[in-house]
């Protein structure tokens, strides 16, 4: 009995959130080694099953690394890294759409349809407009050439909100059409905080592969649960917010700044990490706010 009525007041707590988030869009982003955990996949499809089951309007963007650096390797494409960017020449960038687009979106969709959730799949080359993207050289004389690597200049966000008008969940890879025509390998985490820009949603939810923020990276004691957006530079410059991080911490500023409520970073293989940050008085992750 004593554990029927703890389930009863998770049910209860969970109840403000449910009517507060309501109707409204929440962008999720998620990639890294979650994406080769089949338990870890299961536990997020399923909250975002659930998210879509109360009423809320879940979004997906995805990545996809290791499956495209294993395709690559198959094709004898070897992968190249310049300040933890892909360096995508025109054979890279052909494997990294068909295994965005053909491969890993496709497997997305059938799971989260299999848990009841309606859902279908996006190109991101459809609806995102990409600017070839530049890297601040070392050496003026040796200028940094990442290829087909873009950023998300533009969203046609039109199919994005006909699919949430029909209670259908989108799930968009993070690819961009160039003004040359050519698909573009965007960074998962700006292609989500293009989008949530863009449709305004009310969350943003970065899935990472630590608990959040953390003051030293080797101890997650050291979680930092709340970001303000005036010191996200401060974190910076004492190197705390670095890596993989920052693509997440100044997408979700400028996410902010554009009209988006809130931003999460969340550890993705906490069991329900989704559901617990969004439906819980505590939280577990960080959230990044304005004030």
């Amino acid at each position: 009995m004593k554990k029927i009525i703890e389930k009863a007041s998770v049910l209860i707590e969970a109840l403000p959130y449910i009517q507060r988030f309501r109707n409204e869009v929440v962008v999720v982003k998620f990639g890294g080694s979650i994406m080769e955990d089949p338990v870890g996949i299961k536990s997020i499809l399923k909250d975002i099953a659930f998210m879509q089951c109360v009423g809320l309007k879940p979004v997906i963007v995805h990545g996809g690394g290791k499956a495209i650096t294993q395709k690559m390797n198959e094709k004898g494409v070897r992968p190249v890294f310049i300040k933890g960017l892909r360096v995508t020449d025109e054979a890279s960038i052909r494997v990294v759409e068909h295994v965005l687009n053909h491969e890993v979106n496709p497997k997305i969709v059938e799971r989260l349809n299999a848990y009841g959730c309606q859902a279908l799949g996006l190109h991101g080359d459809d609806i995102l407009k990409a600017d070839k993207k530049s890297v601040e050289a070392t050496e003026p004389d040796n200028p940094i050439d990442l290829g087909y690597v873009g950023e998300a200049t533009n969203v046609d966000t039109t199919p994005v909100e006909a699919f949430l008008k029909s209670g259908i969940t989108p799930v968009i890879t993070p690819l961009g059409k160039g003004p040359d025509r050519m698909i573009y390998n965007v960074n998962a985490d700006e292609a989500a905080a293009a989008i949530a820009k863009t449709l305004k949603a009310r969350k943003l939810v970065f899935l990472s592969d630590v608990p959040g923020l953390l003051e030293n990276p080797h101890n997650s004691d050291t979680l930092i649960s709340t970001v303000y957006v005036d010191e996200i530079e401060t974190y910076i410059k004492r190197g705390v917010i670095n890596g993989g991080m920052l693509p997440k911490m100044l997408g979700g500023k400028k996410a902010l700044e554009m009209g988006v409520r809130k931003t999460h970073i969340i550890d993705s293989s906490l069991p329900h990490s989704l559901l617990l940050e969004l439906f819980t008085d505590k939280g577990v992750g960080t959230e990044i706010v304005t004030e």
